[in-house]
């Protein structure tokens, strides 16, 4: 139920610019270079929720904190992505097997061994 209230989109934008101290065109701005997808009404009005503004707080950190430009940004987001997705397809191999696991996604192996 709790997973539910942090992605339920309800904050407006006024809002989030407001939580957050940016200015309501930096978030337009992150949507339009695709770093945010904010939920949208039937009126095409934008809705955010706490998982979004979460999402914009690790970015404003990558570009405040660390200098990082948007396009920087945006490989890290999509690196992060590909990371995600390798451990759940490990996580769901080692649920499903008691044998070695050998993965090939890029120029990379990723090998997992099991103790037995």
């Amino acid at each position: 139920m709790q997973e539910k209230a942090y992605n339920e989109p309800v904050h407006l934008i006024s809002t989030v610019s407001e939580i957050l101290n940016i200015h309501p065109q930096t978030l337009r701005q992150y949507e339009r270079e695709g770093l945010i997808k904010p939920s949208r009404t039937n009126g095409k009005i934008r809705l955010y929720s706490q998982k979004d503004i979460d999402n914009i707080k690790y970015v404003l950190k990558l570009t405040r904190d660390y200098g990082i430009n948007l396009a920087g940004v945006s490989y890290i987001l999509e690196q992060n992505k590909k990371m995600s997705s390798l451990e759940k397809e490990i996580i769901s191999y080692k649920e499903n097997s008691s044998k070695s696991l050998i993965v090939q996604k890029s120029s990379f192996d990723i090998i997992v061994f099991e103790e037995e």
